[in-house]
């Protein structure tokens, strides 16, 4: 994507979120976030600052903004949740068993893993990119207990979106200068997914023609 096509996609973001929130005001903020929970490309670092600029016009107050925005994020990750909750682990390792290269073994590492630090990766997965979204599936599929779950999600989202609603507040005309730096955390955070990818289909499928797999 070229800066000029960058550049629409942004506007186009911008004006739609703006449309939600004089449309509906603050709630129009929260549903922005919620459904930028369920379509990760829609980016919180537009949508979260535009709130606090929105916030510090007086259009709406900073707690609507903070409120709605938090009220959103939690309902977006609740709906990933009990998607992952109806997907179960039956489900999940038939799914593993259908896909080139993935054994129901990375499965049982994977449930392992989140056995362990479960709680620490919903907390602090609100705060990265891409993960945001994701964290909650596997958090559904393991049956995490729903408050755990929601007071985790609560509290990871409540950190970053004061960050981000503050700033755009604090930055007034300027707020659009934040999405700038995140989108750079956001690309750092693709390219180490894509990279591990990559990594792991490569070691996969030579052992996979070695015979070890």
């Amino acid at each position: 994507m070229n800066a000029a096509s960058a550049a629409q996609r942004t506007d186009g973001l911008v004006n739609w979120a703006t449309g939600l929130m004089e449309t509906l005001g603050a709630p129009g903020a929260g549903l922005a976030i919620a459904l930028e929970n369920l379509f990760p490309p829609l980016p919180s670092e537009v949508i979260l600052p535009l709130a606090g600029f929105t916030a510090s016009r007086g259009d709406i107050s900073l707690f609507a903004a903070l409120l709605w925005t938090t009220l959103g994020s939690v309902a977006g990750a609740f709906l990933l949740y009990w998607a992952g909750a109806l997907l179960g682990r039956e489900r999940t390792l038939a799914v593993a068993r259908r896909i080139p290269l993935l054994k129901p073994s990375d499965i049982e590492r994977t449930e392992a893993w989140f056995a362990r630090h479960g709680t620490k990766a919903v907390f602090f997965g609100r705060m990265v990119p891409v993960f945001r979204s994701l964290i909650s599936v596997p958090a559904g599929v393991e049956r995490m207990p729903a408050t755990t779950f929601l007071t985790l999600t609560t509290l990871g989202s409540l950190l970053w979106n004061t960050l981000f609603v503050l700033t755009g507040y604090a930055l007034g005309e300027n707020w659009h200068t934040v999405s700038g730096y995140v989108s750079m955390y956001s690309k750092a955070v693709v390219a180490v997914i894509v990279t591990a990818v990559v990594g792991f289909v490569a070691v996969r499928t030579v052992r996979y023609r070695r015979g070890d797999g």
